[in-house]
This record gives structure tokens, C-alpha cells and sequence, in this order.
């Protein structure tokens, strides 16, 4: 069994059907009282002022508003900052990014000794009307991911989501890093500000970040490079390097409109998620009191729009949990597909949990000894199972 992990961003007809869902949700969805929730809870999200944090404070402010729950929302500085506390039952939920997918897999920081990989699970997702891509100083005269050839690349240190994604991008255009001038730098924030100042040609980010404003506003201007969903040598090579990205394209950002689309890739952020041994009911009052409550905040953030019921993507690299499962087939949202789909990626967690478990009980004391023994088993075991271990 060949798992294909490259979803697909929502269709025109199934945004129509999931519409008509919303629509009937409306009409027939019975009313409830006090959700069976916990009065006080804990999620992590991304960093104060980041689009992520604003969206989990304005759920947050609903479930205060509407029932009286209070919802601490913790800002963790890295993926590693996020995840930590849902792994050790500090929180019991994150809105977390694409660092999910890398602590499923027990990849990239996730490989360390300390850490493996994680049975995480989702509840739901904000799909927004914004792309995660990569965007050129216009002055450049860059056009394609090809003509990156010799160009200065940003490398963030510590930051796989950013420098994966990266290189996914550059094989769209047939190119690794061994193809272009890698340049370091500590943050997201700095690596903008090296385009900006001249010290890069290109960065990666949400089309909608503030960063991207501030480039489009310098002498240099901004151009966002296209992925063209009709290439499929493109989407071949960079769904080999970053399975996690939808073909998507964004009507919002800078330098983007309804009028100018950008025709690229994006992953669901923020994702809401769990450990597998979260309470099934607590997870299912959690996803169904977001859902039907999504009127309250879709307004509170830019990006809040992309919870609606018709922006949900089911079949994406990570599973859904029991409790969300049963919420999102009650509404007639979840399809046998998505359950077949859903099956297979809980097979792959346990395949990577049994190969970590092989790998521990070799007893390596060296930790970068564990980290190449782990990969080697890790791809082993995946391939042998039927599934594309992505990363070697």
C-alpha cells in the first residue's frame, strides 16, 4: 500500500458541497447548551502578533463569551517550544504549523534522542486565501524557480519549516541548494530584512505576512514566484521534498488580488492538534464548538476565514482524531475516502513508532549515532511497509 501524501486544496465542487452543508448546519443543527469542556484550558501558537497567536486568542474570546471557558493561550517561541508542553500534558491542544508533519515523522529537530516521532492528530485547520511561497526582489528580473540558478537563498538556522519548504520550491525548478549561494540567517524577521537590504534575492513565507509588505513598499519591490498547478514535473519534484503542500492559489497578500492570483502552494496554518490519547469527548465538543461558533471570530484576524467549514482539507499528511472523525461525519462532512486516507496515515504512525522503539532498544549512546541509525530504520521500515518515507 503506496500512500500518496500530496493533498489537494479544496476543489470548486467540493467547496460547493461542503457549502451546502454549512447551509444545512444552519437550519438543522441542533442547539446545545454547556459544551462538555474543561472551564480553564491551554493551547500553545506561534509567537505574540503572529497571525496563528491573533486566531487562537479570538476562539479563545468566544469560548469565554459563550460559555464561560477560559482558554490560555501560551506563545512558544519555536516548533519545539509548542510541542513540548501537549507532548508532557501541560496544554491540551496547539495551534501549531507545518512542524506537525516533521514531529509525526520524527524528522529534522523531532529526530533527536529525547524526542521520536509523535502520534499527533487534528481537529480541524485554517485554510486561508493566502499562499505559503516564495517571493523575489523584483529588481532581480527573476521570473521562475529555474532562474534562481546562482542567486543568494536564504538558510534560517534551527528552522526546518522554513528551509525545507525552501528547497521544495527550488526543485519545482529543477534545483537543490547545491545550486544556489546559501546565505544564514537567525530568524524569519532577519531573513526578510536581508532581501530588503539587499544581502538576498528571494525569501519564503505566507503571502500575507507583514514582512512581505515591507518589501513590496522598498525601491526593490516584490514578485512572487508562480508554481503552475499544469506543471506536473514541478509538483512532482517539489511534492518529493515537501509532500505537505495544496496546490493553492492566493488572492490575498502583497502584490496579490482577486485581479492578480498567485498560482502556487500553502499548507493549513494554524493546525489544530492533539495527542492520539486525548479524550475523545473533549476533542469532539472542542472541534464542534469551533465550528458552529466560526461566525464569532472569522472577522477577528485576517486569516480566521480559513476555519469555515468549506476550507476544511481532510485528506492532508497528518490524521484526524477519533473525536473530531465522529463531529465532522455527524455533519455529513467526512467521506469514506477521507476514512480510507485517514486509516493509512495511523498506520504510518505506528510503523514509525515501531521502528523508533527498534532503533531504542539498540541502546546508542552517541546522539549523532542514534540520529543516522534512526533515519536508516526509519526509511527501512516505511518502504517496507508501502509507504514513501519522503526523507532519508
Amino acid at each position: 500500500m503506496r500512500l500518496n501524501t500530496l493533498a489537494t486544496a479544496p476543489t470548486i465542487g467540493r467547496r460547493v458541497a461542503l457549502a451546502a452543508l454549512v447551509i444545512a448546519g444552519c437550519i438543522a443543527t441542533p442547539a446545545f447548551g454547556q459544551p462538555e469542556l474543561p472551564r480553564q484550558m491551554a493551547w500553545t501558537a506561534y509567537n505574540l502578533g503572529t497571525t496563528g497567536y491573533n486566531q487562537a486568542v479570538a476562539i479563545g474570546a468566544m469560548l469565554r463569551d459563550r460559555y464561560n471557558i477560559t482558554l490560555r493561550v501560551i506563545p512558544g517561541q519555536n516548533d519545539v517550544s509548542r510541542l513540548l508542553p501537549l507532548d508532557t500534558g501541560r496544554v491540551q491542544f496547539s495551534a501549531n504549523g507545518v512542524a506537525t508533519y516533521f514531529a509525526q515523522e520524527g524528522m529534522f529537530q523531532f529526530a533527536d534522542p529525547q524526542w521520536g516521532p509523535k502520534p499527533l492528530r487534528m481537529l480541524m485547520s485554517s485554510n486561508g486565501l493566502s499562499n505559503q511561497a516564495v517571493a523575489v526582489a523584483a529588481d532581480t528580473g527573476v521570473t521562475t524557480f529555474a532562474e534562481l540558478r546562482g542567486r543568494r537563498v536564504p538558510y534560517v538556522r534551527a528552522a526546518p519549516a522554513l528551509n525545507i519548504s525552501m528547497e521544495a520550491y527550488l526543485a519545482c525548478g529543477g534545483l537543490t541548494w547545491d545550486d544556489v549561494e546559501r546565505v544564514d540567517f537567525p530568524g524569519y524577521e532577519a531573513m526578510w530584512e536581508g532581501v530588503i537590504n539587499g544581502d538576498v534575492d528571494v525569501a519564503f513565507g505566507t503571502t500575507v505576512s507583514g514582512p512581505t509588505r515591507r518589501l513590496e513598499a522598498s525601491p526593490r519591490g516584490i514578485r512572487w514566484l508562480p508554481a503552475p498547478h499544469d506543471d506536473e514535473a514541478c509538483w512532482q519534484r517539489l511534492s518529493a521534498v515537501g509532500p505537505y503542500f495544496n496546490k493553492y492559489s492566493a488572492t490575498r497578500g502583497a502584490g496579490i488580488s482577486d485581479d492578480n492570483p498567485q498560482e502556487a502552494g500553502t499548507y493549513p496554518y494554524p493546525i489544530l492538534i492533539a495527542l492520539e490519547s486525548q479524550d475523545e469527548n473533549t476533542v469532539y465538543w472542542m472541534t464542534r464548538v469551533i465550528n458552529e461558533n466560526f461566525a464569532d471570530f472569522k472577522d477577528a484576524d485576517p486569516g480566521a476565514i480559513g476555519w469555515a467549514l468549506e476550507s476544511q482539507v481532510f485528506n492532508w499528511v497528518v490524521p484526524y482524531h477519533a473525536g473530531a472523525v465522529r463531529y465532522w461525519r455527524e455533519v455529513g462532512a467526512w467521506t469514506d475516502e477521507y476514512e480510507a486516507h485517514n486509516q493509512a496515515l495511523i498506520r504510518r504512525q505506528e510503523v514509525l513508532a515501531d521502528a523508533w522503539s527498534e532503533v531504542e532498544g539498540e541502546n546508542i549512546d552517541d546522539r549523532e549515532a542514534f540520529m543516522a541509525r534512526w533515519q536508516q530504520v526509519r526509511a527501512e521500515r516505511l518502504e517496507a511497509a508501502g509507504f514513501d518515507p519522503v526523507w532519508r
